[in-house]
């Protein structure tokens, strides 16, 4: 995509600019070479599903995080920080809709809420992988989403194992320079996460940790 392409199909869509996904996918199907049809593709599918800001959109942020996936950069942590941040504003305001991968919540669930269930876990290995067995476990399309919200809304606490099993760390990053939290960037800002609160609460009841961004 060239400057020019992008700045003639470019929307304010509220306190963003993005791109059409239906300007994309136009480009997918229309552009010769098959490298291209697939980093669009692959471009798409961060902005619409990984990284959503506006139904239909791709923001022109998530466009300059995919320049930097050549240099080699993990996406992983501003994964993790758009899922925090969107759950914090959740809880914070009491209300609204959470605004990051569902479909990665739902595996995070999956490894936390075993309990429910009663399922099997298997310690995190080069074999093992906990987001290749949520996708092999069949859909359910038969839960209403008023079914799911009564599970979500009558959890116990002992229902939730607040670290997942699958997880044996060998060393934790719990601190930054003279600051004892670690900043997590986000595509827009930076959030303050403070990993020791959660370790001293590994035994205990689980909240999440003041976040400064």
């Amino acid at each position: 995509m060239s400057e020019q392409w992008v700045a003639a199909r470019i929307k304010q869509k509220g306190d963003s600019k993005c791109i059409p996904w239906k300007n994309l996918r136009d480009l997918i199907l229309a552009h010769p070479d098959t490298k291209k049809k697939v980093d669009v593709f692959t471009l798409s599918v961060y902005g619409l599903v990984v990284f959503p800001k506006a139904l239909g959109h791709v923001d022109e942020a998530v466009t300059d995080l995919f320049d930097r996936l050549d240099k080699r950069v993990t996406l992983v942590p501003t994964i993790l920080t758009e899922t925090f941040r969107s759950l914090n504003e959740c809880q914070r305001t009491g209300e609204g809709r959470f605004i990051g991968c569902a479909q990665l919540l739902l595996a995070w669930f999956h490894s936390h809420f075993w309990e429910v269930d009663k399922v099997s876990y298997r310690a995190f290995s080069e074999n093992y992988s906990p987001l290749k067995e949520i996708v092999a476990i069949p859909r359910r399309d038969d839960i209403s989403k008023e079914k799911w919200m009564a599970i979500l809304q009558n959890l116990q606490e002992e229902d939730i194992e607040w670290r997942a099993h699958w997880i044996l760390p060998d060393e934790i990053l719990y601190r930054c320079g003279n600051f004892d939290w670690v900043p997590l960037l986000r595509i827009w800002e930076v959030v303050g996460y403070a990993p020791l609160l959660v370790l001293k609460q590994y035994r205990s009841r689980q909240f999440i940790p003041t976040t400064q961004g």
